[in-house]
């Protein structure tokens, strides 16, 4: 997508913008059941799932993914997630050498939704200049508005600005120190985009936490296990970090609806933009074959650590994500599913 048109775009949107957008939602739901509007994951056809465009624009620029790491971030954490990010559309040398199921498989999903231009996410995901707050500057307790306050403090820098660019997507990481507005019991990451009146442009941006010490049976699940779901005994996380390896999901949720749906008006079902159901919302809980419910669908087993995994990524890397709905097959899939 050219910025000219995605310029013509924004300022459409903003004008209609609604005051918040939805987030992804903790999995399992309590009472085993899920519809519009609440803890969702549809595997039915689209008949059930109106899943509709509504005119705005998808990421269709070369996508650049720049981390702001708020709150203190080991290297290892750091590097599990990198390694997943660069995993989304590797050089084509470097993705012949990954084994399938992979992640830029997972991608190909997304990559199907277009706009009213005929252009298709971006095939292009690269990793961007990176931000690092470990002071908390703005302190360990944050409200959604603080999140647009993290974003512009990386883009308006003193030393070393993250740069401004038509592809650019904005993501804050907090880590567990950090408690952010609704996480925990309500969300588990978010996306939206930036007030120019707050951040002085309108960017793409998502959050996601580290719920390592606060919730993990919530927002890193099937990592941990909630008490409402007896008889379940945890997976063994592919990276050996219960609360980076839950991340890891939900920031794949996050960038595939970020891509699909950057200014909440373009590929949702329901009729609230404010609150709207996204194409990774319709799969939550879902990570292979045969998944709903309390049940993740059939997993990857590492023969040598026990860990569960569905893709494979760079660097020999190993990832549980969630799948996305397919609009072609009108179901969720996954490059994991047994019937491919």
């Amino acid at each position: 997508m050219q910025m000219r048109h995605l310029g013509v775009l924004l300022v459409a949107a903003l004008l209609a913008a609604p005051p918040a957008v939805a987030a992804w939602r903790p999995w399992p739901p309590r009472n085993g059941t899920a519809g519009l509007g609440a803890s969702k994951k549809f595997e039915g056809s689209s008949e059930f799932v109106k899943l509709q465009y509504h005119m705005g624009p998808v990421l269709a620029a070369s996508i650049t993914v720049h981390p702001i790491w708020y709150g203190p971030w080991p290297a290892p954490q750091k590097r599990t997630i990198r390694a997943f990010l660069r995993s989304l559309a590797p050089p084509a040398a470097e993705e012949a050498r990954i084994p399938r199921p992979s992640v830029a498989a997972w991608w190909r999903t997304v990559r199907l939704y277009a706009d009213q231009t005929g252009a298709n996410v971006s095939a292009a995901v690269s990793l961007g200049a990176e931000k690092s707050d470990a002071r908390m500057s703005r302190g360990a307790r944050l409200s959604r508005m603080d999140i647009q306050a993290v974003v512009r403090d990386a883009v308006a820098a003193r030393t070393r600005p993250l740069p401004v660019d038509a592809g650019g997507v904005y993501l804050v990481l907090t880590s567990p120190e950090v408690l952010v507005e609704d996480f925990c019991g309500q969300v588990c990451g978010f996306h939206y985009f930036t007030f120019p009146s707050v951040v002085g442009y309108t960017l793409p941006y998502a959050w996601v936490g580290n719920s390592a010490r606060r919730c993990p049976e919530v927002c890193a699940y099937p990592f941990a296990i909630p008490a409402y779901v007896p008889g379940r005994r945890p997976e063994s996380p592919p990276n050996a970090d219960v609360g980076v390896d839950g991340m890891v999901s939900v920031i794949a949720h996050e960038l595939a609806e970020l891509a699909s749906n950057p200014l909440a008006n373009a590929w949702y079902a329901g009729t609230d933009p404010s609150f709207p159901t996204e194409i990774a919302d319709l799969c939550e809980g879902i990570y292979g074959t045969g998944g709903g419910g309390a049940y993740t669908g059939q997993l990857l087993t590492d023969a040598r650590s026990g860990a569960a995994y569905n893709v494979n990524g760079a660097g020999g890397r190993r990832f549980l994500v969630q799948w996305v709905w397919n609009p072609v097959l009108s179901y969720c899939s996954g490059p994991n599913a047994l019937d491919q």
